[in-house]
C-alpha cells in the first residue's frame, strides 16, 4: 500500500508484505533495512520501533523539508542520501552536510527544536526507512541506548558540519569536490553517482564554471568519469590524496563515535 497523502518525490510503503518483497528484491545492492544507526540499536529497542518505521522511496531532487518548519518525521536512510542546505535570502545555498545509512535526518527532533534553518534536500535517490515524531520522542525519553547513540551520532554530524564551513571557507574547489565525492562515495554500495555539476555547484555554493574546471582536472587525472549527469569514481586512493584533510577529520570522527560504521 502507499500512503494517500505523500511529499511530492516521496512514494511511502506500509505494506510488511510489500516492504519484504521490496527487501528480496533489492537484496545486494539496497537492501532497504540497510541502515546502520538501526542495526547499532539493542534487539529490544529495535523490536519496538520497527513496527512503526514506513519504507520510503525517494525521488532525486525531492524536498523533505524547509526551513523553519516543524518536523513530524525522522528518516533513516538505507540507499538514499540527503544534502543538508542552508538557502540565503537571494537564493543561493551552500551544503553544510550530507545524511546517508550511516544516520538519521532530523536530530532537531530529539534535540528539542522540532525545526531547523536548512533545507533538506534527496541528493542520492533511494530508499529510506521513516518514522513518526511521537515514536522516536517516546523511545529517547526512556533514556537509554537510543538517546546514548542518537547523541553520539549528533556530535559527530556537528563535526562534519564545523568541518564543511571551514573546508569551504578555506581550500580550492578541487578538494572541496573530492571531499564531497569522497562523503558520497562512504554512502553508497557504487562507485556511481547522478549529479549534474550545477546541482554539485550548488551543493558546495560555488559557480558552475568552477565545478566544470575541477572536475576537468579530476577527469584528466584519471581519478573520475564524468558523463551525462553520471560520475563514476575511477582511483578513490587518488581522490584520497588529492583531497584536503577534513575529509580524514569528519571520517575518523565517525569512526570514533560510531565504530559500527567501520565494521560495515
Amino acid at each position: 500500500m502507499v500512503a494517500a497523502k505523500s511529499t511530492p518525490g516521496i512514494k511511502n510503503i506500509r505494506s510488511p508484505r510489500a516492504i519484504a518483497a521490496l527487501a528480496v528484491r533489492t537484496s545486494g545492492t539496497s537492501n532497504p533495512h540497510q541502515n546502520h544507526l538501526l542495526e547499532a540499536l539493542p534487539e529490544d529497542v529495535y523490536d519496538r520501533l520497527s513496527p512503526h518505521l514506513e519504507l520510503s522511496e525517494l525521488k532525486l531532487g525531492a524536498v523533505l523539508y524547509e526551513p523553519g518548519e516543524r518536523l513530524s518525521h525522522v528518516y533513516f536512510p538505507v540507499s538514499a542520501i540527503i544534502s543538508l542546505l542552508y538557502v540565503m535570502e537571494n537564493g543561493a545555498s551552500a551544503e553544510i552536510a550530507i545524511v546517508g545509512n550511516e544516520g538519521i535526518l532530523g536530530v532537531s527532533l530529539f534535540m528539542g527544536g522540532e525545526s531547523t534553518p536548512s533545507r533538506a534536500v534527496v541528493q542520492s535517490a533511494g530508499f529510506a526507512l521513516r518514522l513518526k515524531a511521537k515514536w522516536l520522542e517516546e523511545e529517547f525519553a526512556r533514556f537509554g541506548p537510543f538517546l546514548h547513540l542518537m547523541l553520539r551520532y549528533t556530535q559527530a554530524l556537528i563535526t562534519q558540519m564545523a568541518q564543511t564551513a571551514v573546508c569551504n571557507r578555506h581550500h580550492s574547489v578541487d578538494k572541496q569536490l573530492c571531499r564531497w565525492l569522497l562523503l558520497s562515495l562512504d554512502r553508497l554500495r557504487s562507485n556511481n553517482l547522478s549529479m549534474t555539476q550545477e546541482l554539485i555547484a550548488n551543493m558546495l555554493g560555488v559557480r558552475r564554471e568552477g565545478v566544470t574546471e575541477a572536475a576537468g582536472k579530476l577527469q584528466k587525472g584519471g581519478l573520475i568519469s564524468y558523463r551525462r549527469g553520471c560520475i563514476t569514481v575511477l582511483d578513490r586512493k587518488g581522490l584520497e590524496a588529492r583531497t584536503c584533510e577534513c575529509y580524514q577529520v569528519v571520517k575518523n570522527e565517525y569512526d570514533r563515535l560510531l565504530p559500527y560504521l567501520s565494521a560495515a
